[in-house]
């Protein structure tokens, strides 16, 4: 299992959830209520499912693909560990995973 932290876009909420290898963390948050829209259904087709991974876990995260980094482009208030959270698949490898809930999301679906 992998222990999954959602901090709040102001900081001040932090919610933990735990997780099952296998697991994409855009369903994980969107089943304990995080605020992901996730328009596309996890297609990569919008960035509203953008998260930005804590610095200390990006690293036992495989690199993003073309695919998802040129959407990343698109998203609002990216940082340089940002990445789309239907594209992270949890590992029996991963103990913790924190990720922040950015303050705003684009939806670049049909524009």
């Amino acid at each position: 299992m992998t222990l999954v932290r959602f901090v709040s876009a102001d900081g001040e909420h932090v919610q933990e959830v735990e997780a099952a290898p296998g697991d994409i963390l855009l369903d994980v948050a969107q089943a304990a209520g995080q605020p992901l829209e996730g328009t596309c259904e996890g297609q990569m087709a919008c960035s509203t499912c953008h998260v930005i991974v804590d610095p200390a876990d990006f690293p036992k995260l495989p690199r993003a693909s073309e695919d998802e980094e040129d959407m990343l482009d698109l998203a609002a208030a990216t940082t340089r560990t940002s990445r789309l959270s239907c594209q992270i698949v949890l590992t029996a490898a991963m103990e913790t995973l924190t990720v922040r809930i950015p303050a705003e999301s684009r939806n670049m679906q049909g524009l």
